[in-house]
């Protein structure tokens, strides 16, 4: 299994950034050695300091799949297309930092919008709520723009002009972000999950978790998606198959979800039954084929139960 997550209003709530209800499924995951791979609109100096803080040691994916970093030595991996940044081996997917600006720098007065790179560290604090530090953090940007717009009858327009700059724009949970058209998560994931695959060299469970728009390429990719509700309990518009609503916002959400994820995937494992099967099963099969299937079971193949594996 790998659990690919957004932070910000899922494992991070939205209104004070903390984890602290999903320290349970935290441990658990730790415990059972699965991949926790953030999957965020954050930069690279963000998740390093988030990472540290949880006692992570895990790839990631940054600024809305523009980048993806691997620790050095990670699980022995060999990931041939990275090249080596700080300690890390990165992959970048997006296009530079130096590029996007310069197209907020002709957009910038024709559709009234300001970007990180306009704002002081004061003001991105204010608008983000984060402490000066993480305000620092969050301004050291390397593929992505986020932004804020005073119209937004104009983003039509806004839209075509970015496209034709080979630029795109998508919506996180408090701003747009301009990024590079041929990059999303959902592509950083399949990249990611690749690259386990390859190195593993067998097929794994893959679970997505998030709540915003942004995340919806991500939650295409895997087998298991979770949809985490904004902080007013709305939902956003998706239709996936297999889709797990939270029963919370944020981090209580996050981890309840998971929780029932995890538990299934054990019980799964202590009756040799692949999961993978197991969940594409029950989203097509009525309650008499289940039951047919339950007495199939014991005639499946025995999965590794290796944690070092999962």
């Amino acid at each position: 299994m790998i659990i690919f997550t957004d932070l910000d209003g899922t494992l991070l709530n939205h209104w004070d950034y903390s984890y602290r209800n999903a320290l349970p499924a935290l441990k658990r995951i730790r415990s059972m050695r699965i991949p926790l791979v953030m999957c965020t609109s954050k930069t690279r100096r963000e998740v390093e300091l988030i990472q540290r803080t949880m006692g992570l040691a895990e790839p990631f994916i940054v600024e809305n799949g523009g980048g993806i970093f691997f620790p050095s030595s990670y699980r022995g991996f060999r990931i041939e297309e990275s090249m080596g940044v700080r300690g890390a081996k990165c992959i970048p997917l997006g296009i530079p930092y130096g590029r996007i600006r310069a197209f907020m720098k002709r957009a910038g007065a024709r559709y009234s919008i300001r970007g990180f790179g306009d704002m002081t560290e004061d003001e991105v604090a204010e608008l983000t709520g984060l402490p000066s530090e993480s305000a620092a953090s969050a301004m050291v940007r390397e593929f992505t723009e986020p932004f804020i717009i005073d119209d937004e009858e104009q983003l039509p327009d806004l839209e075509k002009a970015a496209y034709a700059a080979g630029i795109k724009i998508t919506r996180g949970g408090r701003f747009y972000h301009l990024i590079g058209r041929g990059n999303d998560k959902g592509e950083a994931v399949k990249h990611v999950t690749a690259i386990f695959e390859r190195n593993r060299k067998t097929s794994t469970v893959i679970v997505g978790l998030g709540d915003s728009r942004n995340d919806l390429p991500m939650l295409e990719q895997v087998d298991i998606p979770i949809l985490i509700p904004h902080p007013d309990g709305r939902y956003e518009k998706v239709n996936l198959p297999g889709l797990i609503h939270a029963p919370f916002p944020g981090s209580r959400g996050w981890n309840d979800a998971l929780m029932t994820v995890l538990d299934r995937y054990e019980k799964a494992h202590s009756s040799a039954c692949k999961f993978t099967e197991l969940h594409r099963f029950e989203k097509r099969s009525s309650a008499w084929d289940r039951r047919l299937f339950a007495k199939r079971q014991k005639h499946a193949p025995a999965i590794d139960s290796n944690p070092s594996r999962a």
